[in-house]
């Protein structure tokens, strides 16, 4: 099956403060930060794939600035994927991210997840994701307009971008929370800790009143408020599927992901790391 034609859009949240938004909003159409200094942009996750990039990068031009910082806040394709395209900027990435960048992609794996998309993960064979070149491990401004935070729980070590002085109709400062944030759509803690998640999107919510998530539409403290409520929802359930009560999430898609992200909450109270079974059947490998 081909891959749906691009549908993004460059929005305005501050001046010189962007949002690359892509719909229909889901797992395999993330957004992207977009923060224009002086010296350049600063692009907060890079999309997932060269036909999502190019749009972006048309979109980008009108600044007359190179983009020269870009934030991974994961190493999940969907974040990472589109990197080739801004090869010549410099990269900022946790320990975790660079490790796992570090490695070759797995093209098998990776089409099984985001199959519409299949023949164009292929060529991350040829042109692969662009490795971290700094690495983050404490706060840390990039320039005098933004910071980069570290945290956790979408993996065991993520980033989001802080731009604090960002004045908005919903207050000062504004959040690029990255692969952290998944609002309208249920998100995947394979690899990640629920708990963990959750506890995090705790500090978060003090940071700032508007929050860009890596998926979906542009919220606040009410979207961080019910993603950190399901993610504690999973660790409660106990491993059942059953065990989620009614919520906001009801409204949401994806929602085959429950029992990923209940049986990985699981799995890590029993002190266990591994990939959850339910996440290795959706991929085709049992």
């Amino acid at each position: 099956m081909a891959a749906p034609p691009p549908d993004g859009a460059l929005v305005a949240l501050a001046d010189d403060v962007f949002v690359w938004t892509q719909t229909p909003a889901g797992h395999d159409r993330a957004n992207a930060g977009v923060i224009v200094d002086a010296d350049g942009i600063t692009l907060v996750d890079t999309l997932m794939t060269a036909s999502q990039t190019a749009p972006l990068e048309a979109a980008l031009e009108p600044f007359g600035v190179p983009v020269k910082r870009v934030v991974y806040t994961s190493s999940h394709i969907e974040f990472v994927g589109g990197s080739p395209a801004f090869w010549m900027a410099a990269r900022y990435g946790r320990s975790q991210t660079s490790a796992l960048l570090d490695q070759p992609a797995s093209v098998d794996v990776l089409g099984r997840l985001h199959p519409e998309h299949a023949a164009e993960l292929e060529l991350l064979v040829e042109r692969p994701t662009r490795p971290v070149s700094h690495t983050v491990d404490v706060s840390a401004y990039l320039t005098g307009s933004h910071l980069v935070v570290p945290t956790q729980g979408q993996m065991l070590e993520n980033l989001v971008v802080l731009v604090p002085e960002a004045t908005t109709a919903a207050g000062t400062g504004v959040l690029f929370a990255g692969a952290m944030c998944s609002f309208g759509v249920t998100p995947n803690a394979f690899d990640g800790d629920p708990g963990d998640w959750a506890d995090a999107l705790g500090e978060l919510a003090e940071l700032a009143p508007v929050v860009v998530p890596g998926t979906g539409p542009v919220g606040g403290a009410d979207e961080l408020v019910a993603l950190q409520a399901y993610l504690w929802a999973c660790v409660d359930a106990d491993g059942d599927p059953a065990g989620i009560p009614p919520g906001p999430w009801d409204e949401w898609t994806d929602r085959h992901l429950d029992e990923v992200n209940i049986e990985r909450a699981a799995m890590l109270a029993r002190g266990d790391r591994a990939v959850p079974p339910s996440m290795l059947r959706l991929l085709g490998l049992t």
